[in-house]
Parts: C-alpha cells; structure tokens; sequence
C-alpha cells in the first residue's frame, strides 16, 4: 500500500516539535492555605469554588462540553486513604507514599507488573491499588472518548521518610517512565503519572471547572482533608484531548508561555552530563533525559524544578534561578545588594526559561506563587484574620471578605509563599534575602567573573577601497545593504525605516544569489503570549551575555562563577584580540579551506571543524573562535557561511553533551544587519566581531563625500569612533527588537533558542546545522547551497571590479535588477484599465502577473478539475462576490483623508468591507452623503470627487488595535465587523508607527493627541497578552456592539493553526491570516523583510487544524498579503478563505505609484501624506476601486466556470483541486509544496459561520430589560439602581453605553444613570461607559476597569470594614484606564501595573500604582496618592500627572526619556490638584485624601508634576504663562 502524500511530506519534513508548534496554554491559576488550622474539607471546596469562579478564563472544546483541563494538587487525604485501605495505619504516613496514575484499563495489568518490579528493586513495599472513584457521565464527548482509567497505588517505605522518601519515589517514577518509554508505545501514549510523592496528590482532567468535583467523586467526600489546595483551570489553543496537559504538574501550575523553551531543552540536553549530585549517584541514568521535547512547556519547566528541590533546593531559590527578576536597574533592590548578587550568579550558569509566567507551587511543605520579569499576568492575595489565605489570577474567587487584614498583588519579578510547616507567611524580599545569604555569591563573583571592559574602534582600514568592494562583493555585500543599510545605522544608530512590504521572490524562488540567513524568517509572539516594549520598557531587557564554560547549578561552588561578563554580545577588533589573548583558553579556527575537485559542499569542512573541536574542548578550550578573515582573498579556496558553521557546530558539541563547556564566537565578514546577528545568537553564537561591517563604516567615514554632507548639516557631524558606536548601538537597538517580538527580555533566554522557521532548505542541511527548525518546504540541499554561495564568492574575482557594489534591487525597484511585482509597468496598466473601465487593459495586467517567474508559493500552484467547464451565466453573481472583498487595515494618518475616504466608499458600494485601520473615524462619516451635486462633489466632503446620492464614507470594520486610536464607543457602535489587530504582515509582533510629520491637527484630533508628536502604539501585550484575555477583549466588543462580528488579525507563522484554535473556542467571528509580504505605512527594513512567512502556509494550517478539531464552522477564515489577481483569490479560497483582503493594489487602483516613501510624508500624488498640497494631488475617484473590483470577481466567475463549479463556497478548502507546477528553479529540484497540497480534501463537509456569536445573558441585560432603566435612556431622566456584583460579571456597564451611543450619539444623553454595584466586579468593569453614567462599586475588581471609558464617572471604594486599611489595599487590578478618552475614575486604592497606559483624555485619582503607570499618556489627568512602580511616563506625550511622593523615590523610578518631572509651579496648578483631590475625598472618604487636605501646604511640597514638552509652555506647568506671579499669590 503507497502511503499517503501528507504521511510521506510529514516524515521528510521537519515540522517543529510539538511543544514549539502546537502546544500551547493560558489560564487560571491560584492557591488557598490556612495557617494555624488544621487541615480541613472546607480548604478543597474553596479551591473548587475559585476554580467555577475562572470558569471563563479557560476553554473548550469543539463539542462545548469538555473543558481543555481543569485540576488541583492538594496534601494526601490520609483519612480517605485510610477508608479504603485498611492495612494502612494512619501513624505510618510518613513513611507511605501514593502515586495518582491514568492508565488504559487494557494494560492495567503490564502496569501493575512493572510497578511491582520497580518498588521492589528499591525496597518500597506495594501495600495496594486503588481505583479512583469517577462520574463518567458528566464529561463532555471528546473528554469521555479520551477518558483513561485512573489508578492509585499506596507504598510504603520501612525506613525511608521526608525528603528521602520524596527522594527515592521521584527516582522509581522516573525509572517507570523510562521503561515504559522505552518499551512499549502503545503503553506510553496513555499512561502518566500525575504525581507519586509521600505529601502531596494531583486531581486533574480534561474537564471543566465545575465538572472537576463532579467527576472525582473523592473531592466532596468529607474525609478528603488538606491544609492548601493549588487549582488551575486551562485555556489551550490545543484543543485535541489530552488528559495528561491538564494542571496542576506535580509540583507547579503555570499560567503562561515560555518563549525561549528550544533553547532552555538544547542547553538542558548539553548539560545532563553536569547534572549528578550525591544525592543519585547511581541513578544518573534514570533521571535522564531530564527535559522532553515533545512535552509542554509547562512539563519540562515542571521538570526542571523537580530537579532542582530534589537536589536539596527550595522551590523558591529554584524559581528565582530559572524565572529571575529583572533586578538591573531596579531602586528596590538597592536595599538588598545580595540578591542582585545572587542573580548575577546564576545569569551565566542557567539561561532564563523567558515569558510571560504567573507559577504557583508546592512541595507540601511550602506553598507560593512568583510573577515574571514582566508582570504580565495578573495575581491578587489577601490574609485573612483567620488564616485564610488566597492568590489566585482574580480577586472574587474565594467567599471570605469580612476578616481582611491585608490585600495585595504580585508585582513584575515578585514572589509570595506560605511556610505550611511554621505557619508563617513570607514576603518578596525576606524570601529573596533568605535564598541570597546562604552563599558569599559577591565574594565568588568579584574572584571569578571578569567584565569587558569597552575599548575603542580602529581609526584607520587597512584595505583600500578597492579591496573593500572585493571583499565586500566576495562576503555577499550589495550595494543597498552598504547605502540603505551599515552607512544609515552609521550616521543616524537606528535601522532603516521602510514601507509597502515585500514584493520580490522567496529567497528560493529567486533567480539572484542569496546569503543563508535569508532563508531564515523570524517568528514573533501573537496571542498565547505577548510581544514586549523595547522602546518603552527596555528596563526589562538586557543584552548582557557571558563567555565561559558552565558548571553543575545542582552543586555550586566558586569556581562556577568564572566568566567573562559582555555589556552586548557585538564586539569589535581589539576587543577580540583581548579575548583571545588575555582571558580564557581560546583557539582560533579558521573557515576558509581549499577547493578541490572533491570539495562540491561544505560537509567535509564543517566535520573537520566539528571534530577538532571536541579535541580542543578536551584539553581545556573554553572560547572557539571561528573566523573567516584572511589577508588575502584567493579564488581557489571558499569560508563555510558563519550561520551554517555556528550552527553546525552548536548542534555538534550538543550532541557530544560538551556544549556548556565552551563558548562560541564569531569573527565573519559575512554579518551587517540585525537579522544576521539575531540568526547567529539563536543557532549558538555568544559573541560576534562583524570585522567588515566596522571596516565598511570607516570607509564611508573616511569618504570625501561624506565629509563634504557633513559640513554642509546634511549629515550629523561624527567623529569616525561615534560613526562605529552608532553603527553598533543600531544593532543593539534592532536585537532587542528582534528579542521583543518573540515576547523574550534577555539575550541569554535568546541565545541558541532558534526562534525561526526555515523556508527553502533541504532535510540534510537542517539536521547538520539547525536541528529542531521548522523546514516544511524542503529546498536546497548541501550541494545545491555550497554552488549557490561559491558563485557570490567568485564574484569577487572578475577581472576589473566596478567602483560601486552591484545593486541587485532586494529593497528598492530598480529596472534589471531583482523582479518587484509592484512594479510600474504592472501600475500604470492597472491605472489605465480601472480609469477607463477597459477590460483589455484589465486582462493585459493579469497576464503581468501571471506569465513570470514564480515569486511567491502560490506561483508554483494551478488548478487540476475533473468537472467539465459550465457556463459562466450558471456561476454566482459578481455582486455576490464582491461581498467577500475587503480593504486592508490601514489608517487614516498612515493615507490621506481622500483616500481613506475614498477606499470606503468604493467598498461601501460593492457591498465589501473597508478596514479603518488604527487610527479613528471622523463621525461625520458614520451617516450617508446627501449634499452631493451634479459634478459628484459634495460640500461635506468637499476634498471628494466622483461621488454618488447615499455614499458612505463610513468603513465597515473598524479596528481595535495596541494604541487605541480614536476608539470610542460611537466608533465601536458603528462598525460592522470590529478587528482586533494582533499582529500585522509588515511587522508582526510590533506596534504601529506614525512619524510625527504625519500627525497634523486633523489627525491629532481624531487620535486624541498632540499635533507634530509621532505615535507609537505599543506591542499588543496590555489587554491581549493572552488567549484568555483575548477572548476577554472579544467579549468586551461583543458587549458594547452586539449586532457587530469581532475578528481577530493574525499574522502568518509556524503554529498558527493551534493559535486559530485558541482564537475559535475565544468567540471570535472571523480569523485574518495576513502574510509576511504585506504592506505598511512605516517598518523597520528588517522586519519588513525577515518576519512572518507566506500566507498560504499559515492559511493551509489554520483550515486544517479547525477543520481537525471540529472548529472550522465557528470562523469566518479571511486572508490578506499581496493578493491582486482572481487567480490568487480562487487559489486563496481552494487553502480554506472564504473572504479576501487587499491593501497595497486597492491603493494602486485608486492611484498610489509605489514611490515607497510613504513613511516620509511625500507621497507625490497625496495617496499616503498628509502635505496639503501633496493632497491635492489625488487623482483617485471611488469608480476606480469599483471597477477594479469588479473586473476580479468577472476574472473569479470565469475560473469558476472554467473548473466546473457555481459559487466560491463550492470549492473553499477544496485542496483536491491544486496541482503543482513542477517549475524548473534556479536554485533547487527538491522543493516540497506537500504541506499545501497533501491533505487532499473536497470541502463536502464544511459549514460555513454566518452569525455574530454572543456573550449569553449578562448584567447589562438585565439592567436594560428594566422598563424604568429603559425609559430614563431614552428620555434623558434620572434613575438608580442597587445590584450586587460577582467575578463572573465581565464588562458591566459596555452594553448600556452602546445602547445610549445608538440613540443619542456621542455626548447626547443628559439625563443620569446611577448603577450601585456590591460585590466584586469581574474584567472590564466600566469599560467604554459614556457621559451620563456613574458606575459606583462597593467591594473591588479585576483587571482592566475603564478600559476606553469616554465619559460618565467610576467610584470604586473598599467595604466598610476596609476603610481605614484602603490606602495599602489593592482594589483594582492591571491595565486600568487602558485607552480611555473621557470620563473620571475614582478608585479608593491601589491599582496593578500598567494604569493609564495610552489614557488620552480621562481623569483619575487613586492612591497607588504599579509599573509603567501613564505608559504613552497622549492626553488627560492622573494623580496619585501613594506608592508607585518602576518606568512612569514611558512614551507619555500628552497629558499630565500628579505624584505624591512621600519616600523621595520618583525620580529613580521615572523614565526621563520625554517627560521631566517638576514640583507644582504654579497657582492653576496647585488648583487643578487640589480640585482633584477635594472632588475625589468627596466621592470616596478617603482617610488620606482628607489627610493631604488638612495639612495641604506640607504636602503640596512632595508633589511631582510630570510634564511631556507637549504641555511645556501652559499655565498649569510655567510661571512665565501664569496668570498669578508665584504659586501663593
């Protein structure tokens, strides 16, 4: 029998590792102990009430019934155990352990076998089994068919007690385990052991929260005692079940991602020689492997940790060395100096497992919970009089409120644990302070570690310019990367900025040689967990890496801090000759060798080098350095590319269990953009000398030319040392970008991580050099790649070199140079035809298309039918096609008003979709134009032409993006679809950017921002740095606009099937998958080029894995990514989309020449600037869209006939229709497009969504079914009402203001409602509320209150028994305030991290607040009454902000690179404060605030202002504008 294509495809090409691709989790988390209780019942049943509480931060699956996991890990109920075992004596529980075991009841006796044979090899007596008793009957579909049996087996040790005991159960699972991994296959994939210990238990299952107590009927059993309980309840984006993911893991449970999990498991792999300890000598090779690849994150980061308590550390210094704080610059830790000590310690021995984590755990004797660097996961505690103590992700989840001693949240870094033995609870730093002391680690360091110090660039080349173009040219140089590139990050250190996309051909479709790191792309972070801020919290981020060898972390010593400490990994000439000469043992190998007949790949090379290594490594080399740089370049030898021999030889040394024992560093000619530094740190190298690059900048220094552009002030005057400095300071600044988009803080975490996927290279050449990346397309082998790379090498060798570097064309058109399919020969027919609705021109255009080279996948692809041809009068209608068409999001401040305006129109009227893009509506363009005159120009839209009676300006999806632009609620309510931008084609994993130029009054006003101030929007990781939050904001838009589909935007990328997934079970309508090439505004160039991968990859995974798992009729699937002919839009459709977007051609159509200098504010013919008189100089009328659109769906109807089939829907997904066009390519004969094509499938069984998915019956509901309630909203009266409030309870308050928005526009209702809420409110209380309703809380709440509030007012104050404690009280959670534009916020409290952030016009006073408070503040007024956090006023360019601060701290913890703090100058603004303070004392009775009033003139002295330059020259911020002449007058 012949295997299937897909079967065959999925042997020979790597498709990542199941824990990198396609698993991955978000959740709810927490933990409830008592101290001075005994343990009790009533401690598991408030574990499973918190559990229902979460019900909504996890997920289910296709069949709405099973839940992805729910579980908790409490003590061994020894009283149950006792019921059912009645040789156990309860005295004897020390020496007793009890494994919780899934098994197939089919092999319960192989299990029970081998369990016999294990207990009795160590001496553990099996005193009996134990059949867990379960209700089948509540599981949902999918869980029950999955359901395993499960088992528990009771042991018992004569001797062995504590942590002995622990001890050896530990060693004997892992013995079973391996045996049984080892042994027999079918076994493995059922059995797991959930926990096997003598203190605690795990019970967990694919189930939801409230099924868990249901299903073990042991967890309502009043004999079931403990004194913590740890709960989880898990949100996966991988929803096949599988009952062993579920969590708790045995000692943690993990709310989170780990980013950089490749390369902790290859680091982890390389050191399991290290790993021995006294403890189990001879065991050694049972603990091993410690770390799996094709488990969990959240496994292998369990596994780790086991390790290391079983060594003897507490979970809590294991936490700390493998989730650090970021401890660099951080005030607080100036008070605890061994604690830094301690981190630095271990920063060179163990690479960080990086992202977003909230970990809670237990060893039974301690429980605790430990936040990432970053904080981006919520954790709220509280003490209680009691004993009673919770943290868990929300507050509201345990009933027990009334004897509150203290309230808190877990800060960025933090940890907080129960001693369970001594009853005692532990805070951060006396945790910290505890695990620092017990070793001298600043002692170890000051002997051991050496720091670089930074020595200074050479001054002079020594080469002549002709030899540099020789070398250059040999290297792989061209010359846009020496103009566009090195000698831009030279005379500006920063990377070039760029736009419209990329529109040449796939490295392996080109016909012009490529270097190796151009077959590498980028992945990026997007939804299951967040990208990073490197512009605005680089505090977090650290290039700092280390040279040396590593040591056992299980057994430290002093010597293990000997290293060598680099402030970046980019090094220079002298400071690698200090390295190799003056520090460690370093050899030298160089990569040039001979050619011979017998040398037609590098293979023999890279063995010889691989093999020499370890020969080096064995006598005590501890830096390889490998070099490409001779004195002479000669035609007859050839240097192994650096990324294919770092790589190579990482592998290599791992392989041999060596790799921790030396460093690699890199001395290449071959390395100038960030991306080739990024490739060459994640497949291995620690450092990099980029010798040419240097020598490259010295010669433009040295160049008359440049001189002459610096004396005139066309160029920065810099010295040839700055010139260097800013070349490497641009590199540092695009590494952390690279860093930050994979949602990842410290180049350690980066180093070796392989964070790429691999497009066009073949099996041999991935298993030598980059095991572990994902390679789906095959593509080039060895030999096809070394005779690739020798002819740019001999390229050097011409004869007579030209003066200049050949330009071949990769960024910018150029005639002869590489294909751009944006080309003008392309444009101008397309202008033509759509400007004279010609046919011909039409068809002229396609065949530009079509009939070249293949630049993208789809190229390679056409189409195979069995059906004879139909008449086309028999296809569907072209205006049913033209439904599926839409804009891509671009926005308004990126193009010009006309064309906005116009591109809606057009769409409005073919029945499409426009996209708003991030930057706001006007309203005026929600109604229809009806002033419109005979010429088609209307006196409203006067800048319009071509117009017709009725149009609409309006766009019909609106977009939700990190900046929050112009959202409002009347912008929310007058959408169709709103879009949740997660990431975008041109540079997925960053945030949008609008250079100031382009910010003009108009702009500003929609953004509400301050004209001439470029605009960042942030990384999405304030409300959606998850796929339960996520699925939160998701509600959110469904609450305040019902009638509206939310889609979410993602961006092609390996595992962007399981993301879908996670995004489907999230509630969304409709799922964007965008490719790498799509256009933008402005990027960076390397993001532009090096990030994302081809939409038909992500599209084919996306399709398959929701049709895999029953979701596929859930979704709406819409793609966008260079999409221009009807042939792409039928390809599109056959890989799984059902609707099409397109950005850069409807721009074209409507008169864009492609001048590419968007991001410049000079677009020649007013398509994207925002230059009055570039502006009139549009040409676009919206006929020209129309008609454009019109001839694709005729183009659609004519292929659809030609196939045979009648409508669109009829061939969606019908993979079986594709064939691919054996192409002959330059490059490779071994491309591999089964990942396209193998699933062959008809779409026979596809049921396509169609409706808006709803949020059920919530709050606001109910509110608005109230006659009374209903009556005051549409007659403008007064009315109140009393309700209580629950955690459960999400974005109360949305839907009543989209309800008044409808009726009565923004600002137009003024009557009053008045809601008095107790309880706890759940998510998003507050958010989009507008003028006219006053929200008051009694009690506390979640995350993300009034989140963009536009108006009316929310008072949030404590209980009244919590009154006098409130100021030290957490009552609110993370990212409050979050892109609000109106209305005041009283919170009688402390907030999380994150308040304010992008507030441009509302008002709060609260009386704390975390980190990165007033974070890209455009606009309002904040003030603070209390403690405050790290990073205030990061990226703020708006707006003002009042702290009162009494410990003299702010000005180590304010980010000064805009805003400047100053104590109130003057009288209007001592007035604004206090005014703020009084009206806030008045809504709340804040015992503080009615301090601050009564002794005003003492503290009105330890206020700051924080002033951007925006709100320099005002009263409220100089004396020189005030009306009075001193602040007392």
């Amino acid at each position: 029998m012949q295997a299937s294509k897909y079967f065959t495809y999925k042997l020979n090409q790597f498709t990542g590792y199941p824990s990198i691709s396609y698993e991955r989790d978000a959740c709810g988390v927490g933990f409830v102990t008592c101290i001075n209780q005994k343990a009790s019942h009533g401690i598991v049943s408030k574990a499973l009430h918190a559990l229902n509480c979460m019900e909504h931060r996890g997920g289910c699956s296709a069949d709405r019934e099973s839940g992805d996991g729910a579980g908790i890990t409490t003590q061994i109920p020894w009283r149950l155990i006792q019921s059912e075992f009645k040789q156990f004596q309860i005295n004897q529980q020390q020496y007793c352990g009890l494994a919780m075991i899934f098994i197939s009841s089919e092999y319960l006796d192989d299990i029970k076998n081998l369990f016999n044979w294990i207990l009795d090899k160590y001496g553990i007596i099996l005193i009996g089994w134990r059949q867990v008793p379960v209700n089948s009957s509540v599981l949902g579909k999918q869980a029950r068919c999955n359901e395993p049996l499960i088992m528990q087996c009771l042991v018992k040790s004569n001797n062995l007690r504590a942590e002995d005991l622990e001890r050896q159960l530990y060693i004997i699972r892992k013995n079973i385990e391996n045996l049984i991994n080892q042994t027999n296959a079918n076994i493995n994939k059922s059995f797991y052991i959930c926990s096997f210990s003598s203190r605690m238990v795990v019970y967990k299952g694919m189930v939801r929260s409230e099924i868990l107590g249901k299903y073990y009927l042991d967890l309502f059993n009043d004999l079931y005692i403990s004194n913590f309980a740890l709960y989880h309840r898990r949100f996966s984006t991988n929803t096949m079940p599988k009952w062993s993911l579920a969590q708790p893991m045995r000692l943690m449970a993990h709310n989170g991602e780990i980013n950089t999990l490749l390369g902790n498991l290859n680091w982890m792999k390389s050191k399991e020689s290290l790993m021995t300890h006294q403890y189990w000598n001879d065991s050694y090779d049972i603990l091993n492997p410690i770390t799996n690849v094709n488990n969990s994150d959240s496994a292998n980061l369990d596994s780790i940790l086991e390790l290391l308590v079983h060594s003897g550390k507490s979970p809590q210094e294991a936490l700390m060395v493998l989730i650090p704080e970021a401890y660099k610059n951080q005030p607080s830790l100036l008070n605890y100096p061994e604690i830094i000590d301690f981190y630095e310690y271990y920063s060179h021995l163990q690479e960080p497992w990086d992202g977003p984590a909230l970990v809670v755990f237990s060893d039974g004797k301690i429980v605790g919970a430990t936040l990432d660097r970053n904080g981006l996961r919520p954790a709220r505690y509280s003490i209680h009089e009691s004993g009673l103590i919770t943290l868990s992700s929300e507050v509201g989840v345990v009933d027990a409120d009334n004897d509150v001693i203290q309230k808190g949240r877990l800060g960025p870094g933090q940890m907080f644990c129960v001693d369970l033995l001594n009853n005692a609870i532990l805070d951060n730093w006396s945790i910290k302070q505890s695990v620092a002391k017990k070793i001298p680690y600043k002692k170890w360091l000051n002997s051991y570690q050496l720091s670089l110090q930074n020595y200074s660039y050479f001054e002079e080349n020594d080469l002549d310019p002709k030899s540099i173009i020789r070398f250059q040219t040999a290297f792989g140089y061209t010359n846009e990367d020496v103009e566009l590139v090195i000698e831009h990050m030279a005379s500006s250190a920063k990377e070039p900025t760029f736009c419209m996309g990329d529109d040449i051909p796939l490295a392996i479709l080109s016909k012009k040689n490529h270097l190796l790191y151009d077959y590498f792309k980028q992945r990026f972070a997007q939804v299951t967990n967040p990208a990073i801020d490197p512009l605005r919290e680089s505090l977090v981020m650290s290039l700092i890496t280390y040279l040396g060898s590593k040591g056992n972390i299980l057994d430290v010593k002093d010597s293990m801090a000997r290293s060598i400490k680099l402030d970046s990994p980019i090094i220079n000439e002298k400071e690698l000759l200090y390295i190799s000469k003056n520090t460690f043992k370093a050899v030298t190998i160089n990569t040039f060798f001979s050619l011979q007949k017998k040398h037609t790949s590098f293979q023999g090379k890279i063995h010889q080098i691989c093999h020499k290594s370890i020969s080096y490594i064995n006598e005590g080399i501890e830096l390889i350095i490998l070099s490409d740089k001779v004195d002479k370049l000669d035609s007859d030898q050839m240097f192994i590319p650096p990324l294919l021999i770092v790589g190579a030889l990482h592998h290599h040394l791992i392989k041999f269990q060596v790799r921790h024992k030396v460093s690699i560093i890199v001395e290449t000619a071959q390395c100038w953009n960030t991306h080739h530094f990024a490739c060459l740190i994640g497949y291995g190298a620690s450092a990099i000398c980029p010798y040419l690059a240097l020598s490259t900048v010295r010669q433009w220094w040295h160049n008359p030319k440049t001189k002459k552009l610096m004396s005139k002030g066309k160029l920065p005057s810099l010295t040839v040392q700055q010139a260097q400095k800013n070349y490497n300071s641009a590199i540092q600044k695009g590494l952390l970008k690279i860093l930050s988009k994979m949602g990842i803080c410290l180049l350690s975490s980066y180093h070796g991580a392989q964070i790429f996927e691999a497009l066009g290279l073949a099996q041999d050449i991935i298993d030598r050099a980059f095991l572990g990346t994902t390679s789906r397309l095959g593509g080039m082998n060895f030999d096809e790649f070394f005779q690739s790379s020798l002819a740019v090498y001999q390229g050097a060798f011409k004869v007579e070199l030209p003066k200049k570097l050949v330009n071949l064309g990769y960024v910018q058109y150029r005639p002869g140079a590489e294909y751009h399919v944006n080309n003008p020969e392309m444009s101008k027919t397309l202008h033509k035809a759509v400007r004279n609705y010609d046919n011909g021109l039409y068809n002229k255009y396609v065949n530009l298309l079509i009939k070249r080279d293949p630049v993208n996948l789809r190229d390679l692809l056409s189409f195979s039918s069995a059906k004879q041809p139909i008449p086309i009068n028999e296809v569907e209608s072209v205006a049913s096609i033209l439904t599926r068409f839409c804009t891509g999001g671009m926005s308004l401040g990126a193009l010009s008003r006309e064309t906005h305006e116009t591109l809606a129109i057009a769409m409005n009227r073919i029945g499409g979709k426009s996209n708003s893009g991030e930057g706001g509506e006007d309203s005026r363009r929600f109604r229809n134009i009806t002033d419109i005159d005979k010429l088609g120009i209307s006196s409203t839209f006067s800048h319009l032409k071509g117009l017709q009676n009725q149009d609409l300006a309006s766009s019909a999806i609106k977009q939700i993006a990190s900046g929050r632009f112009g959202v409002t609620p009347e912008y929310l309510i007058n959408a169709k679809q709103l879009e949740i931008k997660i990431a975008q084609g041109a540079k997925p994993g960053e945030g949008g950017q609008l250079p100031g130029k382009k910010v003009s009054p108009y702009i500003a006003t929609l953004r509400n921002c301050k004209p001439g101030v470029t605009l960042i929007s942030p990384p999405p990781h304030h409300d959606i740095y998850s796929i339960e939050d996520l699925a939160q904001l998701i509600f959110d838009l469904h609450q305040i606009n019902p009638l509206a589909q939310v889609s979410v935007k993602l961006v092609a990328s390996i595992g962007i099937g399981t993301i879908a997934a996670g995004v489907a079970k999230g509630n969304a309508d409709i799922i964007q998958i965008s490719g790498h090439d799509g256009g933008t505004g402005a990027s960076p160039l390397s993001s532009i080029k090096h990030a994302g991968v081809p939409w038909e990859l992500g599209l084919t995974e996306v399709h398959q894995v929701l049709l895999e798992n029953n979701l596929r009729n859930r979704v709406v699937l819409r793609v966008d990514g260079g999409l221009r002919t009807g042939k792409d839009v039928i390809l599109a459709a056959l890989m799984g989309a059902e609707e099409f977007g397109f950005g850069t051609i409807a721009m074209i159509a409507t008169g864009c020449v492609m001048a590419r200098i968007c991001h410049t504010n000079n677009c020649p013919v007013g398509v994207a600037t925002q230059r009055q008189d570039l502006r009139n100089r549009y040409p676009g009328i919206p006929s020209d869209l129309v008609n454009f659109f019109t001839f694709m769906a005729e183009e659609v109807r004519s292929i659809l006939s030609h196939l045979g089939y009648r409508s669109l829907n009829e061939i969606i997904g019908a993979t079986h229709l594709l064939k691919y066009d054996h192409v002959n390519l330059v490059k490779t004969s071994h491309l591999n497009l089964n990942v396209l094509l193998g699933n062959l499938q008809k779409n026979t069984d596809l049921d396509f969504h169609d409706t808006i998915h709803d949020n059920g019956q919530v709050l606001d509901d109910m509110l608005l079914q109230d006659v009374n309630f209903m009556t005051a909203i549409q007659e403008h009266t007064n009315f109140s009402q009393t309700v209580n409030i629950v955690n459960t309870d999400r974005c109360v308050g949305a839907r009543i203001s989209g309800a008044m928005i409808n009726l009565h526009g923004t600002n137009g209702f003024n009557g009053n409602l008045q809601v008095y809420f107790h309880g706890v409110a759940g998510q998003s209380f507050g958010a989009f509320i507008s003028q006219g309703m006053y929200l008051n809380l009694i009690g506390e709440a979640n995350d993300y209150v009034g989140k963009g509030m536009n108006g009316g007012e929310i008072i949030i104050s404590p209980i009244a028994s919590h009154i006098n404690q409130a100021s030290q009280y957490v009552i609110i959670g993370n990212t409050c305030l979050y892109g609000a534009t109106g209305g005041y916020l009283f919170a009688h409290g402390q907030a999380g991290e994150r308040f304010a952030v992008r507030n441009s016009a509302g008002t709060a006073v609260i009386e704390g607040v975390g980190d990165h408070a007033c974070e890209y503040m455009t606009g309002g007024l904040i003030v603070v009454l209390g403690p405050f956090g790290r990073n205030l006023g990061a990226g703020m360019t708006g707006g003002l902000a009042y702290f009162l601060d009494e410990d003299n701290h702010l000005l180590s913890k304010l980010n000064k690179e805009i805003v400047k703090a100053q104590r109130v100058l003057t009288k209007e603004a001592e007035e604004q404060l206090k005014n703020m303070i009084e009206l806030y004392e008045i809504k709340t009775k804040s015992l503080k605030a009615k301090k601050i009033l009564d002794n005003w003139e003492s503290y009105l002295d330890i206020f700051w202002q924080i002033v951007p330059p925006s709100e320099n020259n005002n009263c409220l911020t100089n004396i020189e504008y005030s009306n009075y002449r001193t602040i007392t007058q």
